[in-house]
């Protein structure tokens, strides 16, 4: 089953249970405008409802960026008072919260430039997966602005605080190497084989069971909350885990030296 929004600056395809969402600005690097911002959780609210959707997979449209950042043109428009700056970044913020509070497995795929805003976003995914010419930055420090805290954690989260300062203090890019080796991204692919892997990788979560899946994923979320022992309703979770069609079905599949067939979406 297929579905397709009109093809906007940001738009999305569902196809064979995965969301895919386009930055779909090229000709400017695909920097990301006000507009976009906004539409972010409307998407991933889409996706999150859609029991079609198993993954979901940021990319851009062509090869040669993920995202460059923010939309500078902007900038003396929604950025330059402190009011009107404070209302942008309140929608930035809701857009970043909106991809990490995703019930469903998020995952960027990431082709070129991924700076600033665009960074910021795919640290906000469950996984970043590169090709060999990706690029990243945060560069608020060479702006004279403050980077925000849900996305400052999501750095040190991924990289530690001392990496998470130098990334933040100079403003430098980092290429897929340095990247990978600090934690700041999980894999590195070809740009020939990065679309194939990617979506590879997406399919072999479809095919588990999404309750473990989402149930895995909102305690790993509030682990990093600061959680050490289960909460009443992390506890409920797993124990629901035991008595789901899922759970008798995966144990037969293994019992019968099958794949399994699991329903619940």
């Amino acid at each position: 089953m297929e579905e397709t929004k009109t093809k906007k600056d940001i738009y999305y395809e569902v196809n064979n249970e995965i969301a895919t969402i386009y930055f779909n600005r090229p000709q400017k690097r695909n920097a990301l405008t006000y507009e976009i911002w906004k539409e972010i959780p409307e998407i991933i609210n889409e996706c999150d409802s859609n029991p079609n959707v198993k993954v979901i997979i940021f990319q851009s449209i062509d090869e040669k960026a993920f995202s460059a950042g923010a939309d500078i043109s902007e900038f003396k428009t929604h950025r330059y008072t402190a009011e009107s700056a404070a209302h942008y970044n309140e929608q930035t913020m809701i857009a970043e919260k909106a991809i990490m509070n995703a019930s469903k497995p998020t995952i960027a795929m990431i082709q070129g430039f991924c700076v600033g805003g665009g960074c910021e976003i795919a640290v906000a995914c469950d996984f970043r997966f590169s090709d060999e010419k990706g690029k990243f930055g945060i560069t608020p420090a060479r702006l004279g602005l403050v980077y925000n805290t849900p996305g400052t954690k999501n750095v040190v989260d991924l990289v530690g605080p001392a990496k998470a300062k130098d990334i933040l203090y100079t403003g430098r890019l980092l290429n897929a190497e340095e990247a990978i080796n600090i934690g700041l991204i999980d894999r590195i692919f070809s740009s020939e084989n990065i679309q194939e892997e990617t979506k590879s990788y997406a399919r072999t979560i479809c095919d588990n069971a999404q309750f473990a899946v989402r149930g895995s994923k909102r305690i790993v979320n509030e682990v990093l909350e600061g959680a050490t022992e289960d909460s009443d309703e992390t506890a409920r979770l797993i124990l629901d885990s035991f008595v789901s069609e899922d759970y008798q079905e995966g144990v037969n599949a293994f019992l019968d030296k099958r794949k399994a067939n699991f329903k619940y979406s």
